[in-house]
C-alpha cells in the first residue's frame, strides 16, 4: 500500500466549534468511513502528527483515544498507530465485544447474556401476521413506502398516548425500525461535532454508541440526571438522554415528581430531553409505573419500541415529537430507507391494540426468571450480591473483586458471553459491574448461571487494572 498524506486528506477539519479533539476524531471517522483512509492505513505519530496541525499533542492523543474506542483504528506500541481491518477488509475490528461476537459470528455453544431480549416471538405476532394476510391480498394503490410510518400505526400509537395521559396526533408519531433508529435519527437531528449531551451513567449503551457515532461530547450525571440544571448552565448541552422506567442497566424506576421537575427543568433550559421509554412495559404483576413523561410535560422527545416488550425481530419502534420535528426526522429517514418493513406495521396495529393484556401475560413469566436467576446466583455465587428489580430484564452486579471487562474474557472462555460494566459507563467507575439479563428460559438459565460459577472460581483478575475501550451492546 502506498503511503497516504494523511494531513493532507485532512484539509479544513477545524471550524471553531466545539472541542478541538472531536472535531479531528470527526473528520477522521469521516475519512476512513469513506474509504479515503483504508483499511491497514498507517497514521502519523502524536507528535508529529500535532506539529503538522499546528495542535497540542493532547489533542491528537484524545482524538486517537476515541476512534480506538469506537473500533475505527488499532494502537500497538512499536507498531504504531493504523486504521483498523486488513488491506482485504473496510470492517472495524469491534467483533471483540460479547454482542458483537454472539450476532455476527454466531457459536452455539455460548449462551449469551450480553444482549438483553426475548428470545423468541410470542404466538401473538403469529397471530397478527396471520389477519393482515387478506389485507395485504386485497392492497391497491400502495407502493409501501412510508418515511413517517403507516400512518394507522401511527394513529394507533398516538391513542395509546392519549389514553395513558398525554394527549397525542398521528402527526406526532414517527415510526421507526426500532428504538436504535429512534435513538440515531434524534442524534443526527440535533447534534453536529463537538455538541454536548447530558445522559445518565451507568446508561444504555446503544445510546453511548448513538452519541458517539455523533461525534458528541457526552457529560455523564448520575441517574436521574441528577445535577441537571447546574450541568445545563455550565455545558450548555444541546440534548439530553434518561431512562426513568427499569432503568438500563440498574432497573430503577424514577418517581413521577422526580421525572415531571426534570422534564420540566429540562424545557426551561432549551434542552431536548430524550425519554427512552423502550422498557417501560416491562413491570412484573402488581408493579405500578408512573404514567408517560409526556404526560406531565408534552415537549420531551419520547422514544418506545414492540423490541422489548414483545419480539425484537418485528423492528417496529417510535418517536413521539413535535409534528414539524417528526416531519423533519421523516426527510431525514427517506435517506436511509424510505420507510419501515410494511407488512410488520400492519401486523403491529393488531398488536397495539392488545398491548396492555399482551404485557400483563407475559409479565409473570419474567418475574420467575427473574427469581430464578436471583436464586441460581445465590446458590451458586454466594458472595456476589445483585439488587432485586420490580421490572425491566437485566440485573446490575457489582463484582467481589477484580474487573468486568477481564472477566468477561474469562466468562467468554467458558462459553457464557456477558456484558461488562465499562461499556455502559463513560466515567469508568462501572467497570467493577457487569450486566446480566434474565430473559432466558429457566433450564438456560440455570446452565449459564453454573457455566459463570466456574468462570469465576477460575478467574484471576489482572495484575494491573487496565481501561479498555468500552464494548457496546444492547
Amino acid at each position: 500500500m502506498e503511503p497516504i498524506d494523511v494531513p493532507e486528506r485532512l484539509g479544513r477539519w477545524s471550524s471553531g466549534r466545539g472541542s478541538l479533539y472531536v472535531l479531528l476524531a470527526a473528520r477522521l471517522r469521516q475519512l476512513i468511513d469513506d474509504g479515503e483512509l483504508p483499511p491497514g492505513t498507517s497514521l502519523p505519530p502524536d507528535r508529529q502528527f500535532a506539529a503538522d496541525l499546528a495542535v497540542g499533542r493532547s489533542t491528537v492523543v484524545a482524538a486517537y483515544d476515541q476512534l480506538a474506542a469506537e473500533g475505527r483504528i488499532v494502537r500497538r506500541q512499536g507498531s504504531g498507530t493504523r486504521v483498523a481491518g486488513s488491506a482485504e477488509t473496510a470492517v472495524p475490528d469491534t467483533t471483540s465485544a460479547p454482542m458483537f461476537l454472539h450476532l455476527i459470528e454466531p457459536r452455539p455453544e455460548v449462551i449469551s447474556l450480553a444482549c438483553a431480549a426475548p428470545d423468541a416471538p410470542p404466538p401473538e405476532i403469529a397471530a397478527a401476521y396471520a389477519r393482515i394476510v387478506p389485507e395485504l391480498a386485497a392492497m391497491t394503490g400502495e407502493i409501501g413506502y412510508h418515511p413517517a410510518g403507516y400512518l394507522p400505526l401511527r394513529a394507533a400509537i398516538a391513542e395509546r398516548y392519549t389514553r395513558l395521559g398525554a394527549p397525542t396526533r398521528p402527526e406526532q408519531i414517527l415510526v421507526t425500525n426500532g428504538g436504535q433508529q429512534a435513538l440515531t435519527l434524534l442524534a443526527r437531528a440535533h447534534l453536529r461535532p463537538g455538541d454536548g449531551v447530558l445522559l445518565e451513567t451507568p446508561t444504555y449503551p446503544g445510546a453511548l454508541a448513538a452519541f458517539h457515532e455523533a461525534s458528541a461530547v457526552l457529560r455523564p450525571l448520575p441517574l436521574g440526571l441528577s445535577g441537571f440544571e447546574a450541568a445545563a448552565r455550565t455545558h450548555r448541552p444541546k440534548l439530553a438522554y434518561v431512562t426513568p422506567t427499569f432503568h438500563n442497566p440498574t432497573g430503577t424506576v424514577l418517581s413521577a415528581l422526580v421525572r415531571r421537575r426534570l422534564a420540566e427543568a429540562a424545557e426551561a433550559a432549551g434542552v431536548p430531553l430524550v425519554v427512552d421509554e423502550v422498557l417501560a412495559d416491562l413491570a412484573f404483576p402488581g408493579e405500578l409505573t408512573p404514567p408517560p413523561v409526556a404526560a406531565d410535560v408534552d415537549s420531551v422527545l419520547t422514544i418506545s419500541s414492540l423490541s422489548k416488550n414483545l419480539w425484537g425481530g418485528l423492528r417496529v419502534g417510535w418517536i413521539r415529537a413535535s409534528p414539524a420535528l417528526v416531519a423533519r426526522l421523516a426527510r431525514l429517514r427517506a435517506v436511509d430507507d424510505l420507510g419501515g418493513n410494511l407488512p410488520a406495521q400492519m401486523a403491529a396495529v393488531h398488536l397495539l391494540a392488545d398491548l396492555d393484556t399482551l404485557c400483563r401475560t407475559h409479565a409473570a413469566e419474567r418475574k420467575a426468571a427473574h427469581d430464578k436467576l436471583l436464586a441460581a446466583l445465590s446458590t451458586h455465587l454466594p458472595d456476589w450480591r445483585p439488587t432485586p428489580v420490580r421490572g425491566g430484564q437485566s440485573l446490575w452486579i457489582r463484582l467481589p473483586h477484580g474487573d468486568g471487562d477481564s472477566f468477561a474474557q474469562t466468562a467468554l472462555r467458558h462459553n457464557i458471553a456477558i456484558l461488562a460494566g465499562n461499556g455502559l459507563d463513560i466515567t469508568g467507575a462501572g467497570n467493577d459491574h457487569i450486566r446480566l439479563h434474565f430473559r432466558h428460559r429457566p433450564e438456560v438459565l440455570q446452565e449459564a448461571v453454573s457455566r459463570l460459577a466456574t468462570a469465576w472460581h477460575a478467574y484471576r483478575p489482572p495484575a494491573r487494572r487496565t481501561a479498555p475501550p468500552p464494548a457496546f451492546a444492547i
